[in-house]
């Protein structure tokens, strides 16, 4: 049995930056036709050239990938990239993988009308807004999410035709966060009816009626919240390597995740959130918060799918679904194709600072890619 996937796309990924960066890319170049890099790094991605310098930078780190167990496909991919700075149009044209990121501002109130004009001149029309505090790389983020400064944002970019990405969390109980951040999305969604909305990374399942409540509302969901609950992080001891944020939360949550997915409805598409800690700062005391999955989602999508008896879905869930909610034009023509074939995951990903541990390390799947 095999599959083939066309114009794969990650829309929620962390990428890092330096030698961790170097050492995670080639799993998402191969994987995915393009992929939606997040802007919270250790100096916040927020203003146009700082995202055309990270792109030329994960650019870079593609083209200096020594991953060899991928066929590569060397089409003129990015070359429809108009992108100002020419490092990166270069970069573009010898990109083995055929890989496009697609980049994002981080919202803070220092974000001006002018540079978000200048964003879109530059093919970027993706916020990302991050409430202080809630998560990895929120230290910068906005503390009032209704105040005059944020509302004049949202209405600057409901008029530039803007795409506004939301960590949606309050500072309430850990597993309501989600849910009592519900009515923010809705004021949001009520006052700025023009403005297309993501709630990232779903993990609630009373947060799904908002999709079919607002047209301008829309949603993102990983693959460990379809696929696992909180007893993955507690039930037989702690296990950091499942702990994360939005929090895994009940089986009743993760089934109403997974049939929104296994469905391929309309208003949500896949966004992974594969966030790499390195494994000293996931087993800290106050362990960071983040599950590494980059090595293995199109196969464990695979499994699922096929496991629910809606392979047929997976086409418009990881690809279809995001193309019509971002308009994605300029994504380079690319095919995946899968096989019913077992593959090892990796125990462990190396990189100069240290091992990153990824999800079902060491662990067999069914599927691997059709090299």
């Amino acid at each position: 049995m095999q599959l083939t996937l066309k114009n794969t796309l990650d829309m929620h990924i962390h990428l890092r930056e330096g030698d961790i960066l170097d050492s995670v890319i080639h799993f998402s170049a191969k994987a995915f036709s393009a992929a939606l890099a997040m802007p919270n790094l250790s100096s916040p991605i927020i203003n146009t050239q700082m995202a055309l310098d990270y792109k030329n930078r994960i650019l870079n780190a593609i083209n200096n990938s020594n991953d060899h167990n991928t066929q590569t496909n060397t089409q003129n991919n990015i070359e429809s990239i108009k992108d100002s700075n020419q490092n990166i149009a270069s970069n573009a044209k010898s990109n083995k993988y055929s890989f496009t990121p697609i980049m994002s501002l981080y919202i803070t109130h220092n974000l001006t009308k002018d540079e978000l004009i200048k964003a879109k001149e530059n093919d970027i029309k993706i916020l990302k807004l991050y409430p202080k505090g809630s998560t990895t790389g929120s230290e910068n983020g906005v503390s009032e999410i209704l105040d005059k400064k944020t509302l004049e944002i949202f209405s600057i970019a409901e008029e530039l035709g803007f795409i506004l990405s939301i960590h949606g969390e309050s500072n309430g109980f850990s597993m309501d966060r989600e849910f009592e951040f519900g009515e923010i999305f809705e004021k949001i969604a009520r006052d700025f009816p023009k403005l297309k909305i993501i709630m990232e990374h779903l993990s609630d399942r009373r947060s799904i009626d908002l999709l079919g409540k607002y047209s301008n509302l829309f949603a993102t969901l990983t693959l460990h919240h379809i696929t696992f609950s909180l007893d993955n992080v507690l039930g037989s001891g702690l296990n950091p390597h499942y702990f994360c944020k939005p929090i895994l939360k009940s089986p009743k949550d993760r089934d109403a995740l997974l049939e929104l997915a296994l469905s391929a409805n309309p208003k949500a598409s896949f966004g992974s959130d594969s966030a790499p800690h390195l494994e000293t700062n996931k087993l800290k005391v106050n362990g960071s918060a983040g599950i590494f999955s980059a090595p293995i989602l199109l196969q464990k999508l695979c499994e699922i799918f096929e496991k629910h008896n809606k392979l047929e879905n997976l086409q418009s869930f990881v690809s279809d679904n995001a193309l019509n909610i971002y308009d994605l034009k300029d994504i380079p023509n690319k095919t995946i194709t899968l096989i019913k074939k077992d593959s090892k995951v990796p125990s462990v990903v190396k990189t100069n600072l240290g091992d990153i541990i990824p999800l079902f390390a060491g662990e067999n799947l069914s599927w691997d890619f059709k090299y």
